[in-house]
């Protein structure tokens, strides 16, 4: 068995089957640097996030189709700003900056930027001063961009068209076609940008000439394919949690080698209430997969038990995940009646955003480690398969229904691998995920019932286990724990915001909490978006 498993094995192999020529988004420290990543992919054209400070030699090295520098918060002339090689702009390489991308593209080929003491946030007037322009053309003359900036270019390179300008802002974007350059103040990938996308478009196929061919039965085809070449004529175990992930990771793999696959259902005692039900219905009559459902939950809440700090939390989780998969994995060979021919490979429905908020998608900070990337033990002796590593979740969703998955798996709300145990801000044991699983469970149904299923993203209920509020019910005190509510509207997971639910459907989940789950007698709403927050608490 070849045992050289782990994440990096996982990302060799998904190297080597990386669609060709992508397109890479040169990431500044842009809050929006994901989001460009994304709208990009949503042309039709590949493209996946790097670091700043990738070599140029590195860059090339990739033979990118087109490069696009993100914005980001430093100044060009400010000590220690991240910097851009001109070497970059000299090779011939299609390439977009936007905002701090733009302006270190002006600064390196001789515009100037200045600090011109005006400064634009958010929706601001922007009028296109040549019609002609290849970012542009056939747009309206007078727009709404997105802007976001401090600084501003007040002279273009030499041989680069002005192309728009705003009231404070006279070179709010140009562009050199022959020599496939251009750029803009402006925030294209952003959808309050009035026509965002389609600058962003006549950048790819206009001045790039790129051709899309990005879609999701090329997707499936070359996943199923890159499946097929690493695990050969071995067997595979899938991580099975119940939500969408690990749902199109394991019917994807099916397709790719059949009965070899065994899909491992952990029931770790932090689900939520008629969770094992549901894989054990829903997906196994979809699929038709062989299912195996392991009861680990004293094991999991043994070793969770007094924990408190949700890094651990996260690392505890992964750690047992793998230990319980190894013990399976053993169970399935032996039933095979292939005890000589041991289960090499775990298959896990990690995502993009799970890859770049654990660390590991472009040499951006740690924001938290899933249990499926930044949670797994160094003496993993699995090789990893994540047919998915390289999608965002509206993506992974169309691939199971390229699948043939049904909507009630496909629509699922997110759910997190680590369970209720990130969603209790405290120690976890059985009474206080008895009180959140309950609590959740009034949510859920509320939602249904209300048909808002569809309209947010997901409603993370979150216990506050170490606080505690005084109250009042049947005319004696209580002083019981707080839980909050946190539904959120998003596209990917890489931001958010908070969903504006009816205040009637708010008051009844609230009275249903507070008088069916005893413990609990406050219930409170998150408004934060994501920035600054994250979705889950933990």
């Amino acid at each position: 068995m070849d045992t050289t498993g782990g994440p990096a094995a996982a990302a060799a192999a998904q190297a080597a089957t990386r669609p060709g020529r992508p397109v890479l988004v040169v990431d500044y420290g842009a809050q929006y640097a994901q989001l460009i990543t994304r709208r990009v992919r949503e042309a039709g054209v590949y493209a996946e996030l790097v670091a700043h400070d990738t070599p140029v030699a590195d860059l090339l090295a990739d033979d990118p189709s087109a490069v696009i520098l993100s914005g980001g918060p430093a100044s060009v002339y400010a000590d220690g700003a991240p910097a851009l090689d001109p070497a970059l702009l000299a090779a011939g390489v299609p390439v977009l900056g936007i905002c701090y991308g733009f302006q270190l593209m002006a600064d390196a080929l001789g515009g100037t930027v200045e600090r011109t003491g005006t400064a634009e946030y958010g929706a601001t007037p922007l009028t296109v001063t040549d019609a002609d322009a290849a970012l542009f053309g056939g747009l309206p003359t007078d727009l709404s961009a997105w802007m976001s900036h401090g600084d501003a270019v007040t002279a273009a390179p030499p041989g680069f068209r002005v192309s728009a300008s705003t009231a404070a802002t006279p070179v709010a974007a140009f562009e050199d076609v022959d020599r496939r350059l251009a750029g803009v103040q402006f925030h294209p990938e952003v959808r309050h940008c009035e026509h965002g996308q389609d600058v962003l478009e006549r950048f790819l196929f206009d001045v790039a000439g790129l051709t899309p061919g990005w879609d999701t039965a090329g997707i499936v085809a070359e996943q199923v394919a890159a499946v097929r070449a690493q695990v050969g004529d071995g067997r595979a175990i899938c991580g099975l949690s119940g939500g969408v992930d690990s749902a199109v990771a394991a019917a994807l793999v099916q397709r790719a080698i059949g009965e070899r696959l065994t899909c491992v259902f952990v029931d770790h005692g932090l689900l939520r209430d008629g969770e094992v039900e549901q894989v054990e219905q829903d997906f196994v009559a979809a699929t038709g997969v062989r299912l195996v459902t392991v009861d680990a939950r004293e094991r999991f809440l043994t070793a969770l038990a007094g924990v408190t700090d949700p890094e651990e939390k996260r690392r505890i989780i992964g750690r047992e995940f793998i230990r319980v998969f190894e013990t399976a994995a053993a169970d399935v060979a032996a039933e095979a009646g292939a005890v000589g021919e041991q289960v090499g490979y775990l298959v896990q429905g990690t995502l993009y955003p799970d890859v770049v908020e654990s660390g590991g998608g472009a040499g951006t900070a740690t924001i938290k480690s899933h249990h499926n990337v930044g949670g797994l033990p160094d003496d993993l002796t699995f090789a990893l398969v994540e047919p998915l590593r390289r999608l965002f979740k509206d993506e992974v969703r169309a691939v199971g229904r390229e699948l043939g998955l049904p909507d009630a798996i496909v629509d699922r709300q997110p759910f997190p691998g680590p369970g209720l145990g990130i969603r209790i801000v405290g120690a976890v044991d059985a009474e206080r995920l008895a009180l959140l699983r309950a609590a959740d469970r009034i949510v859920r149904d509320e939602l249904t019932a209300a048909g808002l299923d569809r309209e947010i993203w997901q409603c993370p209920v979150v216990l506050l286990a170490d606080v505690r509020s005084v109250g009042v019910q049947g005319d004696g005190r209580t002083y019981g724990h707080p839980v909050v509510l946190r539904p959120v509207s998003s596209e990917d997971a890489m931001t958010a915001d908070w969903s504006r639910l009816p205040h009637d459907l708010l008051a009844r989940i609230s009275n249903r909490i507070t008088n069916e789950v005893p413990g609990i007698n406050r219930v409170v709403l998150d408004v934060t978006s994501k920035p600054p927050g994250t979705i889950e608490w933990e």
